[in-house]
């Protein structure tokens, strides 16, 4: 599991073309270089899970960094204000809609995420290849 000291950690559904496509959008706007990223189906986001209980029925996109683990709408606002420049304007243009809407956007997107992008596998570049958890 990551620590609460190390990169921030950006797990998704490595099943879902949308979410792969929200990856090489991080990637390529990660002006950083140091946002980690693993599919929750894999072995960190599986530890990750079964550390908060929280999380046992959530079927969304996490952030976890040193402040700890956010879902939904809060996670995609946490990515871009991670991201900077227009995209942490844009993150704080965000959070002044409710926590609500916020979510309720997130998950009528998230019902349709397999129909919005067709299924891809994500392979990264071999310079981004250190940046994925297993």
């Amino acid at each position: 599991m990551p620590k609460p000291t190390d990169a921030p950690v950006l797990l998704y559904d490595g099943t879902c073309g949308l979410c792969a496509r929200s990856v090489q959008f991080v990637l390529a706007h990660d002006r950083r270089g140091t946002i980690r990223f693993g599919p929750l189906q894999g072995a960190v986001g599986r530890s990750v899970v079964a550390a908060h209980r929280e999380l046992h029925d959530v079927d969304s996109v996490i952030w976890c960094d040193g402040s700890g683990v956010k879902v939904r709408g809060e996670a995609a606002l946490s990515v871009l204000e991670y991201l900077g420049g227009g995209w942490h304007l844009l993150a704080r243009l965000g959070r002044l809609a409710p926590r609500w809407l916020r979510d309720a956007l997130y998950d009528a997107i998230a019902r349709r995420r397999f129909s919005l992008a067709r299924r891809a596998c994500l392979l990264p570049m071999p310079d981004e290849r250190v940046r994925f958890l297993p």
